[in-house]
């Protein structure tokens, strides 16, 4: 069987996000989400079972959707594929959103539109919980924008799939072959998210200065996009 086929099957890219009773937000990006009926208006969206949004979806009953923006980087990608919400606030200072009809969150960054929904149903199908909600509200963010699509991400932007993703397959990264790059200008890819260090860039945010080769980058450094360390990282 080759799983690489199962790349063609078109997906978008979405931040789907909820609350708890408390008040308490979380989001992570999903490649699953779709209109299954028009009268009313139902869309299903799936989440990983250990997923915290998972929790507040099952919480609150209620659900929104931002749809991502093509313009976007790994970096953007981050907090919202690879980082959990168990130890970090997604919807920190910093991030644009808007609480909506329901009390779910709508993440206005770097978004198309949006919908938001009130749980009606919910089917488990093993590692995934199938969330099935009536649309309550939905408009355009940025509607002179281009949606992602799962086949960009991966092509053009060169990113993986998230570990609870329904669409993830544990992807080894190839060690470089053949001649070796100048001394100091070898790149190196991270083998959780696919982040690709490279020297002449160096990475600001994080201390790390252009012309920074990756073997003088400190031990306690950690990738910018999903937030494991140096370690983690492999030649390319």
């Amino acid at each position: 069987m080759n799983i690489e086929s199962f790349f063609k099957i078109t997906y978008g890219l979405y931040i789907l996000s909820s609350r708890n009773k408390e008040g308490k937000l979380n989001g992570h990006v999903s490649n699953t989400v779709l209109q299954v009926t028009s009268k009313p208006v139902k869309f299903l969206v799936a989440s990983h079972k250990d997923n915290l949004t998972s929790d507040y979806i099952k919480e609150s009953g209620v659900f929104a959707v931002s749809v991502i923006q093509q313009d976007i980087d790994l970096e953007f990608m981050g907090p919202w594929g690879f980082k959990s919400g168990k130890e970090t606030d997604k919807f920190t200072e910093g991030v644009s959103y808007r609480i909506g009809k329901t009390g779910a969150p709508i993440l206005l960054d770097k978004a198309v539109a949006f919908l938001e929904c009130k749980l009606l149903d919910t089917h488990d199908v093993g590692s995934h919980l199938l969330f099935i909600g009536e649309v309550v509200d939905a408009d355009f963010i940025q509607e002179d924008m281009q949606p992602l699509t799962y086949s960009y991400y991966r092509n053009v932007i060169k990113g993986i799939s998230p570990e609870h993703s329904p669409t993830y397959i544990e992807e080894k990264v190839s060690e470089a072959k053949g001649d070796s790059p100048t001394e100091g200008h070898q790149k190196y890819q991270c083998t959780v998210c696919g982040f690709i260090y490279d020297p002449e860039e160096g990475d600001p945010d994080g201390g790390i200065a252009p012309g920074t080769p990756f073997e003088d980058i400190p031990d306690d450094w950690m990738c910018p996009v999903c937030g494991v360390t140096k370690s983690d990282f492999v030649p390319i």
